[in-house]
């Protein structure tokens, strides 16, 4: 496809520390239709709504939403206030509470406190403005479940574009290398989660968007990186399941720092992105911890000595 075609919209959080370039929305634009991906939070809408003003885009024909995180949908109500024609499509998962997002805004607020009273309240959608489909209209964008980041995620495929929301985590711009982490907030099932990168690295495609954040290619190479990640993040909490609850994370940073030869780029980041970083690493090792504590002694013991 023709990269031209898409745009990307910064939704920076001034009040959090570390919150640029890290949460995005993206729109494509083609002759016949406009999608945008994930609007974000209530409290950027307004800054998405002028950034597609500035693009002098009057109509949406689709918002697509990879998952219903707070920070990924919780906008969505509001933004059809402004595009009030978008079919809005969402994992089938994900739809009711997106009509009737009470317990969705209950769960984010137990989850990420503070945080989440930044990102704004989430507004309902109607019923009849929210669906799910394999395949979107007559656009060419195919719709496919990947559950592993949350059990209502999706990933887009259009022509050899990849909308991968968080499949293979996160992912931050250095000046050597690459740098990236799993998101793997409970509830983590490793095998369900390289399920879908593996699906996904089956469609061969040239480009991906990682949600959070950029658009990167070779798709494939990146990942094989975030397949490899899950595999070795589970390996760092077997590995450290002896430390005292107090310093396991740390243990599992300084193991991790000495394997992983990606994520090892962490300390290539701005001091303010590090310390985000290091906040939302502990999100994905409970996600991994309470995966590592669900299975057998016999699974546990074969990790340890892998």
């Amino acid at each position: 496809m023709n990269t031209d075609h898409l745009h990307c919209f910064d939704l920076d959080q001034s009040s959090l520390e570390g919150f640029r370039r890290f949460i995005s929305s993206w729109l494509l634009v083609e002759e016949h239709f406009t999608a945008l991906v994930d609007p974000g939070p209530l409290s950027t809408i307004p800054v998405l709504v002028n950034g597609l003003r500035e693009k002098g885009i009057k109509k949406l024909d689709y918002i697509l939403l990879t998952h219903i995180h707070i920070d990924h949908a919780g906008g969505t109500g509001e933004l059809l206030k402004y595009f009030p024609m978008a079919q809005v499509i969402c994992h089938p998962d994900g739809i009711r509470h997106m009509i009737s997002p009470e317990k969705l805004w209950q769960g984010s607020l137990q989850v990420l406190g503070e945080m989440a009273e930044t990102y704004g309240e989430i507004i309902p959608i109607a019923s009849d403005k929210i669906s799910f489909t394999e395949r979107v209209g007559d656009t060419g964008i195919e719709v496919h479940k990947t559950p592993g980041h949350a059990p209502h995620h999706l990933c887009f495929k259009y022509d050899d574009l990849l909308i991968g929301g968080e499949i293979c985590g996160v992912h931050g711009d250095i000046d050597d290398g690459i740098y990236m982490r799993p998101a793997t907030p409970p509830r983590f099932m490793q095998d369900v989660a390289i399920d879908s990168i593996d699906r996904m690295i089956a469609l061969n495609p040239r480009y991906l968007i990682i949600a959070h954040h950029g658009l990167v290619e070779p798709a494939v190479r990146y990942l094989e990186i975030g397949r490899q990640q899950l595999i070795l993040w589970v390996q760092a909490v077997a590995a450290t399941v002896a430390c005292d609850q107090k310093t396991r994370q740390q243990a599992i940073y300084d193991w991790l720092i000495e394997r992983d030869e990606v994520f090892k780029n962490i300390e290539q980041l701005d001091a303010d992105l590090y310390a985000r970083e290091r906040y939302f690493m502990g999100n994905s090792l409970r996600g991994m911890i309470d995966y590592f504590d669900y299975l057998t002694p016999e699974q546990q013991r074969t990790l340890r000595t892998s």
